[in-house]
C-alpha cells in the first residue's frame, strides 16, 4: 500500500511542478493582423517566453494591450537601448547606428513617402519595433505606440504551435 501512495505523490508533485513551469514560464497569444507578414500571419498561435528575457535585436516580441490598439501587439525588436535608428523614407532603407539592416524577414520596403525622415536614439529600458509587414503595421514609427518600455514586453515569441502544418521554432 505504501508503494501506491508514493506513485500517487510523484504523480501529483509533477502534475504541480508541470503547471507552474507552464503558467510562468510560458503564455500562448495569437497574431491579430497582417502586420507581421510574410513571417506570421492572421490568427496564427505562438508560445511566448519572459524568463531572464532581455531584449534583443531581430527578436519577435508580444507586447502588452497597455497601447493605443487596447490589444497586445506582436512586433520585431528592431534597435534596443542607445541605438540610434534613422529610416530614409526616400528609399525605404533602416539604419541602426549608421548600418544598413539586411531585413530578409520583410514583406517589402517602406513605400516611399513625402514625410521627413526619421532618426531616434532609443531610451534607456525601451526598444524600437516594427512589423515585417512594413506598410501595414502600426508601430515605433507611429506616435500612439512610440518606443516600448521593456517592462511592456511580455516576451519572446520562441514557437509557432498553429497551424499544425506550420509548427516551428521561431
Amino acid at each position: 500500500m505504501k508503494t501506491f501512495y508514493d506513485i500517487i505523490d510523484s504523480i501529483m508533485v509533477s502534475v504541480i511542478t508541470i503547471t507552474v513551469v507552464i503558467l510562468f514560464l510560458f503564455r500562448a497569444v495569437s497574431v491579430d493582423g497582417i502586420s507581421m507578414e510574410p513571417t506570421l500571419k492572421h490568427d496564427e498561435r505562438l508560445i511566448i517566453t519572459n524568463f531572464f528575457y532581455n531584449p534583443q535585436k531581430g527578436d519577435i516580441v508580444v507586447i502588452d494591450k497597455n497601447n493605443s490598439y487596447n490589444k497586445p501587439l506582436v512586433k520585431r525588436v528592431i534597435a534596443t537601448e542607445g541605438d540610434t535608428i534613422k529610416i530614409d523614407y526616400s528609399t525605404g532603407d533602416v539604419y541602426v547606428n549608421n548600418q544598413l539592416l539586411v531585413e530578409n524577414y520583410i514583406n517589402e520596403k517602406i513605400n516611399p513617402e513625402n514625410i521627413p525622415d526619421l532618426e531616434v536614439t532609443v531610451s534607456k529600458g525601451c526598444v524600437f519595433v516594427m512589423g515585417d509587414n512594413r506598410n501595414h503595421s502600426g508601430d515605433s514609427r507611429v506616435k500612439e505606440i512610440g518606443l516600448i518600455n521593456n517592462k511592456n514586453i511580455l516576451g519572446k515569441a520562441i514557437l509557432r504551435i498553429y497551424p499544425f502544418n506550420n509548427i516551428g521554432v521561431l
